[in-house]
């Protein structure tokens, strides 16, 4: 009698959004041709608007922080870095690279008020549902004259188009990691900080075209496959200003007072 043959398990089918994706995309953090592989040139492009500490233990707090992706563009700079995330796969990841980690929502941050010299919302606000808490969170935990530094997706028809109908079948974005109803009005967003005394100013930015399509081309020849990251950091697309911010843009703003 012959064995039966093995069944294979299909992969599940998750909601736009779901963090679990997280969790099944766990490999994926520090892979170089990876399907997270934009959100470390977000993350060097992000980490280009902090300057060097202004004190002795200044504090960045990371809200979203994933497997600790900014870490290393922080290296130098003297803060002490401390990243909050929901899925604890990535917070492992975060630690081994230094990272503080904590487990918890940031709509709901267990830090004290006025704590942080820094907060970065990088790729986080267009997951959230209920953004406008984050943002809160997010300017609470400044000092006054801190610095908070963000990017996220606009609520527009062409940044559903571009990130979800098109980004979506590239090998740069995992399938569903967005729900668009989620995207973030850019408009609302400034006054929402305001609100909370941080004076948002925004940029649009993108991924500059030419080495993009290097990337996209050696990653379909496998030329980055099994390479450290950092091996191809020279020639990683680079994250450059657009006049537009109806796709991606990036904020930075001060907390007065």
């Amino acid at each position: 009698m012959r064995d039966a043959a093995p069944v294979s398990t299909p992969p599940r089918v998750l909601p736009p959004n779901d963090s679990r994706q997280y969790d099944d995309l766990a490999g994926e953090w520090w892979r170089p041709d990876g399907v997270f592989a934009m959100l470390h040139w977000l993350a060097r492009a992000r980490a280009a608007l902090v300057p060097p500490a202004s004190r002795p233990g200044a504090l960045l707090v990371d809200l979203g922080c994933g497997a600790g992706l900014l870490a290393p563009h922080l290296a130098g700079k003297g803060y002490r870095h401390v990243g909050l995330d929901l899925t604890r796969s990535a917070l492992a990841q975060a630690a081994a690279h230094g990272v503080t980690v904590v487990n918890a929502d940031a709509t709901a941050v267990p830090l004290a008020d006025g704590c942080a010299d820094v907060v970065s919302a990088g790729e986080l606000l267009e997951h959230v549902p209920d953004w406008r808490r984050a943002v809160a969170e997010a300017c609470r935990l400044l000092r006054p004259g801190g610095l908070l530094v963000l990017d996220t997706l606009n609520d527009t028809a062409l940044a559903r188009l571009v990130a979800v109908e098109i980004g979506e079948r590239l090998p740069t974005v995992p399938r569903g990691i967005h729900d668009p109803r989620l995207f973030v009005d850019a408009r609302a967003l400034v006054a929402e900080c305001a609100k909370h005394g941080v004076e948002l100013r925004l940029r649009g930015i993108r991924p500059e075209l030419r080495g993009t399509l290097g990337w996209l081309l050696r990653r379909t020849r496998g030329g980055s496959a099994g390479r450290p990251v950092g091996t191809d950091a020279g020639r990683e697309p680079r994250i450059v200003p657009t006049r537009s911010t109806a796709v991606l843009y990036q904020g930075r703003g001060l907390r007065g007072g």
